[in-house]
């Protein structure tokens, strides 16, 4: 064969795979999702993220914790509590599943809940709670009104419940998903009720 033949051959060879390379890789690689298609997934963001002022909690091992500690990567936040007969257990299962599904991916964002019924959810029954769903899963609490300044902040407000007589009262909150960003910035929310294959999906997108 000609040698300048050859060399077209082989330059039309190298080219198709490079073409066949970057086809492959956008098909293995997440797109973006338009603000519409995230909101369709039951997600909505603020524009642009809102700051937090200071509070200060304490997490599932004891330890102090607070607006710097959100710093570094996403984080997914449920307000809920324990002694909750029904939307908690559900969603923290849901958001199990949402762990699971992430995969490599799911190391880039943590999962929270944050107690609205600091008075029975001390830092060692966050934990075996959440051990139940998931042992990577983060337990906040401390006192009353930082939780409620705290969840005024991501629109994820409660009803306290203090001193209560009544051994089996249950708080009312809300059934949103809080997200916040790597900067510590209240980012937007997961409008319940939830979808665990929506929420999959728009993190999926979200954290690629």
């Amino acid at each position: 064969m000609n040698k300048g033949i050859a060399w077209t051959v082989l330059s039309c060879i190298a080219f198709m795979a490079i073409i066949l390379s970057l086809f492959i890789s956008r098909m293995n690689t997440t797109r973006e999702l338009t603000e519409q298609e995230y909101k369709d997934l039951g997600a909505y963001f603020i524009n642009p993220p809102r700051q937090l002022t200071g509070f200060q909690m304490t997490n599932d091992q004891n330890k102090d914790f607070d607006i710097i500690d959100f710093e570094g990567q996403w984080n997914l936040l449920f307000f809920g509590f324990t002694f909750c007969p029904d939307i908690c257990p559900l969603t923290m299962k849901q958001l199990s599943i949402v762990k699971e599904g992430l995969k490599a991916e799911a190391n880039k964002i943590n999962f929270y809940l944050v107690t609205v019924d600091p008075d029975r959810d001390s830092p060692a029954n966050l934990r075996t709670y959440l051990d139940n769903f998931d042992n990577e899963f983060i337990g906040l609490t401390g006192e009353i009104d930082q939780i409620y300044k705290f969840s005024t902040q991501v629109n994820a407000p409660f009803f306290p419940v203090v001193n209560s007589k009544e051994k089996n009262y249950t708080v009312d909150h809300s059934g949103s998903l809080v997200l916040i960003n790597p900067e510590g910035d209240y980012a937007g929310f997961f409008r319940a009720p939830h979808d665990q294959v929506k929420i999959l999906k728009a993190l999926d997108s979200l954290l690629n």
